[in-house]
């Protein structure tokens, strides 16, 4: 139950008569005793706050200020700070007193009022003069309600009725607009009650977002920006400053409760958490009022991480928490709404200092020079119709003796009525300093704003009417013209928005401590279309930026290189900071998650701020196994040349004619020379040419190789065969030029079908961390294995003929050497296979380089190396004589296994032996184009014994065919 607000010192100004404290005070005052005159006047400062400021004895009694006019003008302001109210239920329906001198609010008054006398000595509104009407709302609703019927009521009806009508276009109110009131819960009750008649109402003050909504609040405009905008500037802030963890405060009422929620929203939009949120009761009266205001402290105390708190409250309400928040020594930053931002009361609280740092947010303000002109003649001005001012004239001479600040606590708290009669007696005083230093700039300019607004407007409804007459319009009809209105304030264009408000900018000020006493600086300008600071100067900016200094977080930053991870708090500020994983980086403070690094190309190690490319391997030349295999590549190299010469030398020698002579050695060592060559495309980074002609330039020179070898293998074996079955055959496939021209030409047409349809490409492995390994892909393993199959087997059948052939005559037989040739060949590849299917890295080129090297060197070295020593240190062997003679000993040898050879074709039916005959018919009697070879069974006679010279006449033949 709400009782009768008691002051401290209730009971002891109880029974002190006010003229009695007065004829004391002026005692103790002279004395000297300036500390006892304080407390005495204190004492009887709260005593006198508890009577009345005005008695409603009847309606006008209720009017706090008016004047005259042809069209009257309301204003609502709360003058006063609260209502005063019964002990007890149940209360009468009785419009109750008010206490509590507002000194900015009633200078917002004089704002009004300066505003339309201003008008009227103008020439906006010619011939048209307007009046007003001011009431005082006390803060409260139900008074507001009170005065919101009166201007409702019927124009020039003596008992203010107030008709019902089911439509008022016609009905002529006793007020054509309302400018006020001062605060949004207000506002919000005074603006239902007014919208039955569309009255256009005009606040200067009332700036909660929920005033915007046109379909609730149809009449109502204001000449300040929606909370929308202070509460997103305040977020702004609060997240560039860097702090997360706040708390807040506001009023219990719908103003205070639509802030909040309106704070809350930009809050999660900034990543800003609100630690706690504390409620007051929004009337001083409500006896719970002290007892949460403890409680709000104490939370305060305890949450020592909060080191902001955002305050969305009532002058009165904050200078009741800041008093308590000294006491128990409270010091953080402290975010002020529009509504106390500005308020010098505040600001002039003993030991305000303690507190910390005061940034607040105020609206722009614009010149209002001529009305600190006014103030300066405002002692001139007669009381009658201002009653605002007269109490503010008896406040002045009670107060007259006190320094600045209780000066200041004094009009605050008193409200005369009954002391009348003594302060009247007493000499006026004048105080224009105190006035001006209560000026709240931002306020006094939107009060003056509203007030020309609704000039324009009826200056348009005047432009062909006779505006003398109070129904040459009805409110409705000037609510249409307010919309649309447009004037210049100051060089600015001035006109409202489509919610009916103005788009201003913020002043971010600063309290500071200068000389001793706290000043209220601006800092900074907020451009909320921008949302964005205006700093004036670099200094101006530091001071922003010191704010950083102040740490105000649930958890510590999270550097970069760290993430956030949530626990088990219900708040997203509280979290633990972790290290980002590998492959992983933050390059921000306090990032909810890392980004990942493109795993392709670069990677990160933990805890990092940034990816870093991957190295780029391959089997560089200055690799020193790169340089090992070109050693050996250019070895063999020299080596193919050196033999060239050898044999270029002594190209007449039995060896080098046994051979196949020197178009075939060289064509072999050509082929040879290209297999070394090969091997510098599988070294270097590679490149599409390189990776398409390595394998096709080994594939065509070996199987070319190959295929050569293959050609002397069955000549020697066709040379030195006695098995008449075998010459035959061997007879039919020694084709030398086709059948080197197409065990070659399938293996080019291998290669080009490769390289048209699956071509090998470069290609990135990334299979190694922080690594990318650039490769040849061989884009088709299938057409790779068919190449390498296709040389295996032209090699194994080589192999064969060779195998055949290794028990021929020893010094000149190539056969066996051949045979160890393919074997290491086999051998080499053999292993190969495994090992390139499971190795991998910039090293895998190199195996394949070994094998070919192994290969091509196994059969260079077995072909041509022993031919080199004969012909180098056997000199004596490499003779026609001695080739003859070596000749004839495996043919003496050998002659009795060509008796039986031939007797056994003898044996053979003569239709076999035409057969035979006619199959090879084509071959001549020679091969390779020489005549002197004969097959040994067409030189034998039918049952006849081969002759003694059999033996030297086969030598000779088979010399001249090697």
């Amino acid at each position: 139950m709400r009782g009768r607000r008691r002051r401290e010192t209730d009971d002891i100004g109880a029974l002190v008569d006010p003229a009695t404290r007065l004829i004391d005070l002026k005692l103790v005052v002279s004395e000297g005793n300036r500390n006892m005159a304080f407390m005495s006047f204190l004492v009887s400062c709260f005593v006198i706050g508890t009577d009345v400021a005005f008695s409603c004895q009847n309606t006008d009694d209720f009017v706090g200020a008016s004047s005259p006019g042809d069209i009257v003008i309301g204003g609502l302001f709360a003058v006063h700070s609260e209502m005063l109210h019964p002990e007890e239920y149940p209360i009468k329906p009785v419009i109750q007193n008010c206490s509590g001198f507002e000194i900015q609010i009633f200078l917002q008054t004089l704002a009004m009022i300066h505003a339309i006398e201003t008008i009227n000595n103008s020439t906006l509104l010619s011939g048209v003069t307007l009046g007003y009407e001011i009431y005082d709302t006390c803060a409260e609703v139900t008074k507001a309600v009170a005065s919101a019927l009166r201007f409702i009521s019927k124009f020039n009806s003596s008992e203010d009725v107030v008709e019902f009508k089911c439509n008022y276009s016609d009905y002529v109110p006793r007020i054509k607009a309302v400018i006020g009131a001062s605060y949004s819960e207000v506002s919000m009750a005074v603006s239902r009650l007014l919208a039955l008649q569309l009255i256009p109402q005009v606040s200067p003050a009332s700036s909660a977002e929920i005033l915007s909504d046109k379909i609730r609040f149809p009449s109502f405009f204001r000449t300040i920006p929606s909370d929308f905008h202070q509460t997103r500037a305040m977020a702004h802030l609060i997240c560039e400053v860097g702090w997360n963890w706040i708390g807040v405060i506001a009023t219990d009422d719908d103003n205070g409760r639509f802030a909040l929620e309106s704070f809350g929203v930009q809050a999660m939009a900034n990543n800003v958490c609100i630690a706690f949120k504390e409620m007051l009761p929004a009337y001083l009266s409500d006896s719970t009022f002290h007892t949460k205001v403890d409680h709000a402290v104490e939370k305060i105390v305890k949450e020592t991480k909060v080191n902001v708190i955002v305050v969305f409250m009532r002058q009165f309400h904050v200078l009741k928490l800041f008093k308590k928040a000294i006491e128990r020594n409270v010091n953080k930053i402290w975010i002020a709404s529009d509504n106390w931002s500005t308020a010098v009361k505040i600001s002039t609280i003993p030991n305000i200092r303690q507190l910390g740092t005061i940034v607040g947010f105020g609206f722009k303000s614009g010149d209002i020079s001529t009305f600190q002109d006014f103030l300066k003649n405002l002692h001139e001005k007669p009381t009658d119709n201002n009653k605002f001012l007269h109490e503010y004239i008896m406040l002045l001479s009670a107060c007259a003796s006190l320094e600045y600040h209780d000066f200041q606590a004094c009009i605050a708290n008193q409200s005369q009525d009954d002391l009348l009669q003594n302060v009247e007696n007493k000499q006026q005083i004048w105080r224009d300093d105190f006035l001006n230093a209560n000026i709240e700039p931002g306020f006094i300019h939107s009060t003056i704003l509203a007030a020309y607004a609704i000039a324009h407007a009826i200056k348009g409804q005047c432009k062909h009417r006779n505006c003398t007459d109070p129904s040459a319009f009805a409110p409705w009809e000037l609510l249409e013209e307010l919309e649309k209105v447009t004037f210049i304030d100051d060089d600015k264009e001035i006109k409202f928005d489509s919610n009916g408000d103005l788009s201003t900018n913020y002043d971010v000020l600063l309290w500071k401590e200068i000389d001793g006493h706290m000043e209220i600086t601006t800092m900074a300008e907020y451009d909320p279309q921008k949302g964005h600071f205006i700093f004036e100067d670099e200094e101006k900016k530091k001071e922003f930026l010191d704010l950083q200094k102040v740490q105000s977080t649930c958890s510590q930053h999270c550097r970069p290189g760290q993430m956030k991870k949530i626990t088990e708090s219900p708040h997203t500020c509280c979290y633990e900071c972790v290290y980002c994983p590998e492959n992983h980086y933050s390059n921000q403070t306090d990032i909810d998650y890392c980004y990942q690094c493109n795993n392709k190309t670069y990677w990160a190690p933990a805890n990092s701020t940034t990816c870093y490319r991957k190295t780029i391997h391959f089997l560089a030349w200055t690799d020193w196994f790169a340089i090992f295999l070109l050693l050996l590549s250019a070895f063999g190299v020299v080596l193919v040349l050196s033999i060239s010469i050898i044999f270029a030398k002594n190209v007449s020698t039995p060896v080098v004619k046994a051979s196949g002579g020197l178009t075939v050695c060289y064509i072999i060592l050509f082929s040879h020379f290209l297999i070394f060559l090969s091997t510098i495309f599988f070294i270097d980074e590679p490149t599409e040419f390189k990776c398409k002609t390595r394998q096709a330039l080994f594939g065509i020179s070996f199987t070319l190789c190959v295929s050569c070898i293959l050609i002397k293998s069955l000549k020697i074996l066709l040379a030195f065969s006695f098995d008449p079955k075998l010459q035959n055959f061997l007879k039919c496939v020694y084709k030398p030029v086709p059948t080197v021209v197409t065990c070659t030409g399938i293996q080019v047409i291998i290669c080009t079908f490769w390289l048209i349809f699956r071509t090998p490409f470069v290609k990135q492995n990334f299979s190694i961390p922080r690594t990318i390994i650039l490769e040849c892909n061989e884009g088709s393993i299938v057409a790779f294995g068919i190449m390498l199959s296709y040389i295996a087997a032209l090699a194994f059948i080589c192999f064969i003929f060779a195998f055949k052939g290794r028990k021929l005559p020893e010094n000149y037989n190539e056969a066996k050497f051949i045979t160890f040739g393919m074997l290491i060949y086999f051998i080499a590849w053999i292993v190969f296979i495994p090992v390139y299917a499971t190795t991998f890295g910039k090293y895998l080129p190199a195996v394949e380089i070994i094998v070919v090297l192994i290969s091509n060197y196994g059969i260079l070295c077995c072909t041509f190396l022993p031919k080199c020593y004969v012909i180098i240190y056997k000199q004596e062997t490499n003779t026609k004589s001695a080739f003859l003679k070596m000749i004839y000993t495996y043919s003496s040898k050998s002659a009795s296994s060509v008796a039986v050879s031939q007797i056994s074709l003898d044996s053979k039916s003569s239709n076999s032996r035409a057969t035979i005959s006619d199959l090879c018919k084509s071959e001549g009697n020679s091969v390779n184009g020489n005549s002197h070879l004969q097959v040994p069974g067409q030189r034998l006679i039918k049952g006849k014994v081969l002759p003694k010279n059999t033996a030297r006449t086969t030598a000779r033949r088979r010399l001249s065919s090697i």
